[in-house]
Order: C-alpha cells, then structure tokens, then sequence
C-alpha cells in the first residue's frame, strides 16, 4: 500500500516530506474553519504519506492515508462514520484572528461544498473548501478533502494550495486534487 501512494518524487523537486511529523491516527481536517481533525475510525491498519511544496509565494500540501480493514463492512462503516463528521461541517465561517503556541493565523472568511464522488469504483464524497483571508493580510488557500472507499480499503486524500498576496485562487486546483486523486486511486487499484 506504501508504493501506492504518491511519493515527493512523482510529483517534483520542490516536493518533500513535512519537517514536523503528523500523528497518523488524525486525518487532515474535513470542515471550514478551525475545525478538529477527525481520528482514524477504529480497526484499520494506517498507511499515510504527507507531503508539501513550501516557497515564497506560499505552499501546496498532499496528505494521503489509506487505511485497510479486515473486511468490506468495516471499511463502509468508517466511510459512513467519516460522511457523519462531514454532513455537519458549516457551509461558511467567518474567523477571527487566531493565536495559537502552533500557529498565527489572520482573520479568514471560508466556503465549503460536499460532492458525492465515484471514480473507478471508488465511491465516496468530496469537500472542496476556499479561504479569503482579511485585506491586510492578502492570501487565499484551496482544499480538497476526498474520502473514498473501495472493498476494504478507505482513502482520505486532502489537497491544499496556500498563495500569499492578492492571487484571487488558482484556476487549476479542480483539475489539479482530480489528477493527484485519480492517480493515488489508480495506483492502490
């Protein structure tokens, strides 16, 4: 399952693995907002590959789990238990600005949309979200969150493309988490 996943070099010389190390029973966050990173349903063996793209004019990130259960029921279970968390994320969210010991965030206002998603027999859905944060901080940030499922096998795969400046969103980020997601599916079979 490891080789599955795409590796920094499939997608580039500025792609690497992240410095700080990610706790691997969280997922990426699902909601708008300072939204909690959902755990790991429970009974899968956890296969994850997080990697960025940092540079001056800002950061793309690529978080794939896959996570294999024993059983087709269990991995519909997880995938249900995932849809749950997703059915009451907000559709917007105005935040304040944050101040954290890990991170200092400006004020930010973000959409969010749920798509049901089917792609080679993977099923599942898709949370595309979109960040303006405030004027005199100028930056946007796009994500796809994807959770999918096939037999006994669950993918979350989330995309993000963080711009510093006034770039008003990048015209490619739809065909962009498509191509990296259908690759990741293609490559797990």
């Amino acid at each position: 399952m490891r080789g599955a996943l795409l590796q920094a070099s499939d997608l580039g010389g500025s792609w690497a693995e992240p410095q700080a190390s990610t706790d691997t029973q969280r997922l990426v966050p699902l909601c708008a907002g300072p939204a909690t990173a959902p755990p790991v349903p429970p009974g899968a063996e956890v296969v994850a590959a997080p990697l960025a793209d940092e540079g001056p004019q800002g950061a793309q990130t690529l978080n794939q789990t896959a996570l294999v259960y024993p059983d087709v029921t269990a991995a519909q279970a997880a995938l249900a238990a995932l849809r749950a968390v997703a059915d009451k994320c907000p559709g917007s969210v105005n935040q304040a600005h944050q101040t954290t010991a890990e991170k200092n965030e400006p004020a930010y206002t973000e959409t969010a949309r749920t798509q049901e998603i089917n792609e080679g027999g993977w099923a599942g859905f898709v949370i595309t979200r979109h960040k303006q944060y405030e004027p005199k901080h100028p930056g946007t940030a796009d994500v796809a969150v994807a959770v999918v499922s096939k037999a006994n096998v669950l993918v979350v795969d989330g995309y993000a493309v963080y711009r510093l400046g006034n770039a008003s969103g990048s015209p490619q980020f739809d065909a962009d988490w498509k191509k990296l997601l259908g690759t990741v599916l293609k490559r797990v079979g």
